[in-house]
Order: C-alpha cells, then sequence, then structure tokens
C-alpha cells in the first residue's frame, strides 16, 4: 500500500515523529488522556510535511534573525489570486481580499460584522463546531438547516432552508466542501441555494477552507464565482492551511467583490485588534500558493488511496462500522451505529479498546450520535495499522453488540 522492497516510494509514507514540537494531535491523548500508544486521527491536521517550496521559504526568513513587525507584500496577494485563477477560474482583485489570522477567527468576525444581537444566523448541521460557537458566543441566535442523509450521502434540504429563513435567518454559513460529511456541493445544488440567497436577500459566508482537497469525479465551484448576483452578497474565506498542512502559520484571506462586505470585515478586523499579519504565516502562505501546485497534485492520489483502504478494509473485516465515503477533505466519517454501542461511549471505546483517538461525532451536532470523525491524512502503514486495531477491539465485543 504504497511501500516497496526498496523502501519508501512516496514522501508521504514516510513517518515522522513529532515528539518535542507540542503538536495538538498527538500530545492531547497521549499526555492528557493518557493513552501513551494512541493513534491520533482527530483534529485536521495532518502528518505530512509541508511542500519543499514552503520549509525552504520559512527556514530562509528564519535565517535573517529578525522578526520585526511585518507589512503585507503585494506577491502575496498575487499568489493568491494566481493561484485561485489557475485552479479554479476565479478572476479576483486585490481590493477584493482582506487578510485575517485564521478562518475561525473570520467566521467571527462576519457574524459580528452582518447582524445584530439576537439576529438569526444558519448553519447546516452537522458541522464543524466552530459555526455554532461563530453564533453562539456573539450572542446572535443559531438557526439550524439540518442536511439530509440517506445513510450513504448527504444532501441539503432546501425547502427547509426557506423555512428557516422565515425564521428571521438573516445570515448563512456555508461549508463548501463540507466538514464533516465530506461533500463537494454539485453546482447545481450551489446554484439552488443561490437562487434561494437571492430572492430571500440572505447573505452568504462560505467557509472554502477545503476547496482544493477534492477528489477524482468532482469539482469544487466558488459560490461567489458563480454569477454576480451571488458575488454582491457572498464573503468567501480561504487558506493554505488545510491543503498545505501549515495551520499553525495561522494567516488566512476573506475576499468579497462587494466593497460594503469587504469593508464590515475589516472595520470588524481593527475592532478585534488584528491588524499586522504573522511573519512566518505570510512567508508560508504565499510560498504555498505560488509553488506549491505539484506537491498537492502528489497529494490528492495518495488521500483518495487512503479512503479506498478504509472503505475495503472496513466492509471485508469490520462490517459493524460503515465509511461515509469523502467527496473531498481528509477528514470522513465512520458509522459506528452497527456495533450495538451507546454513542456516549463510542469514542472512548476506541481510544481505551484500540489506542485509536477519533473526533466525537456529537461534537458536530446530534445528528451524529453513533459516528467519529477519521482524519485520515497520515501515511498510509499508520492507517493500516489503527485499522488493525479497531479490527481487534470490535472483535472482542460481545456478540450482541457486534452486529453489522
Amino acid at each position: 500500500m504504497g511501500n516497496s522492497e526498496t523502501g519508501i516510494v512516496s514522501p508521504f509514507d514516510k513517518i515522522i515523529d513529532r515528539t518535542g514540537t507540542e503538536s495538538l494531535k498527538w500530545v492531547y491523548p497521549r499526555k492528557v488522556l493518557k493513552v501513551d500508544n494512541a493513534i491520533p486521527m482527530w483534529v485536521a491536521d495532518m502528518d505530512f510535511e509541508a511542500p519543499p517550496a514552503v520549509v525552504e521559504a520559512i527556514r530562509r526568513r528564519a535565517a535573517h534573525g529578525i522578526y520585526g513587525y511585518p507589512l503585507i507584500p503585494p506577491s502575496f496577494w498575487q499568489a493568491a489570486i494566481d493561484w485561485l485563477k489557475r485552479r479554479h477560474g476565479w478572476n479576483v482583485r486585490k481590493d477584493w481580499m482582506a487578510k485575517s489570522p485564521g478562518i475561525v477567527p473570520a467566521l467571527n468576525y462576519c457574524v459580528r460584522a452582518f447582524t445584530e444581537p439576537a439576529d438569526g444566523v444558519i448553519i447546516q448541521t452537522p458541522v464543524y463546531f466552530p459555526f455554532y460557537h461563530a453564533v453562539e458566543n456573539n450572542g446572535r441566535r443559531l438557526i439550524r438547516n439540518p442536511l439530509r442523509f440517506d445513510g450513504r450521502r448527504y444532501t441539503m434540504d432546501l425547502d427547509d432552508l426557506e423555512r428557516k429563513i422565515d425564521q428571521g435567518g438573516r445570515l448563512l454559513i456555508l461549508c463548501s466542501p463540507h466538514n464533516p460529511v465530506g461533500r463537494v456541493w454539485t453546482r447545481e445544488e450551489l446554484e439552488g441555494l443561490g437562487r434561494i440567497a437571492v430572492e430571500r436577500d440572505l447573505l452568504v459566508i462560505s467557509d472554502e477552507i477545503h476547496h482544493d482537497l477534492v477528489y477524482s469525479g468532482h469539482r469544487q465551484h466558488i459560490f461567489a464565482a458563480l454569477s454576480p448576483e451571488l458575488a454582491i452578497r457572498t464573503l468567501t474565506c480561504i487558506a493554505p492551511s488545510k491543503t498545505f498542512n501549515i495551520p499553525g502559520l495561522s494567516t488566512a484571506v476573506a475576499i468579497a467583490s462587494n466593497p460594503k462586505l469587504l469593508e464590515a470585515f475589516k472595520d470588524e478586523t481593527e475592532r478585534a485588534g488584528f491588524e499586522l499579519g504573522q511573519v512566518f504565516g505570510i512567508v508560508g502562505f504565499e510560498a504555498a500558493y505560488a509553488h506549491g501546485g505539484d506537491w498537492l497534485d502528489a497529494l490528492l492520489p495518495y488521500l483518495e488511496a487512503n479512503v479506498e483502504l478504509m472503505e475495503k478494509f472496513l466492509e471485508e473485516r469490520v462490517p459493524g462500522i460503515h465509511l461515509v465515503r469523502p467527496e473531498g477533505t481528509y477528514l470522513a466519517l465512520l458509522d459506528c451505529r452497527g456495533l450495538g454501542l451507546e454513542p456516549v461511549v463510542l469514542n472512548e471505546f476506541f481510544l481505551k479498546k484500540a489506542g485509536v483517538y477519533f473526533s466525537d461525532g456529537m461534537m458536530f451536532g446530534p445528528e451524529l450520535a453513533g459516528f467519529v470523525r477519521v482524519n485520515f491524512g497520515c501515511p498510509r502503514s499508520l492507517l493500516e495499522e489503527a485499522l488493525e486495531r479497531i479490527e481487534r477491539a470490535v472483535a472482542g465485543l460481545p456478540e450482541r453488540a457486534n452486529r453489522p
């Protein structure tokens, strides 16, 4: 599965010891939860080195030895502009863009900038849990527009969305591609959403952080790029952090062709005290978008092969667990309801009995009781070991609990 008798055949097969780097992903289950040999497959952080061009750019900057307050060079913006044009056919201008210390802060800025206390903000659940926090921690009213699940795939419920707008929803936070359900929304789905947004005067904040992590047979459609009518009511958030495994560099960009939306966003960032960027984040962002294309082209088939491995392994050897096959991202849902375990003990079972740590599905919404989210952005040998541990743990369950 990626290794041969002659050694490593892919740079993504390399096992990298992250001891001593204070990696949240590795430290938390092993040192905080006290399972010394746990394989961490939870937080969205891959176990791959960043592209060589990114590592080298940061090394060069670090060698200077002075890390004072940085300005954003024109080449930073141009790298993002060129990337979006080259990879997505989206023509973006510099005056449409504003920096942010990350997409989660950007979501909070947007909620405060575009709504008032007690206004309704719609999210499509189950969804990345900071979406909930961005609404509720800022005193806004959370409105859920649940996705539909047919046992295999999630889809939008646009009829329900219209009802939720009638309940006072003024702003929608869109997750595209969707974390954690793994959907890459089709053009038709997004156009259906867009028609409602235009007709009902709905603002859309589109979190497209996973926009480059899309598998064969699927295509990412930038929501704001679908039509001028959608562009004027959309603010899009992007970052290279997930694509190139540099989330610790904390640098993102918000894009809006509507100057009123962009200025409101900028005003909120200033009120939050964010004016200057992070030295290495600026360098890493630019290097990733300017020089990371070949690395990404090698990463995607490796990740897709990991999906194939998981799906085949579970079908053949752990029938009580079903993979909800992702169309994008390096995150996927495992439907574990066939194991017969109570949802509240599911994650503890995997940690204590299998030595594998996932994200509990319920953190993304009650719809995912009985699910866990797996991060498969890791060397294949590590994924194989985790799957084999799970197989052994499930085999040890009482017969009545282990049902396909």
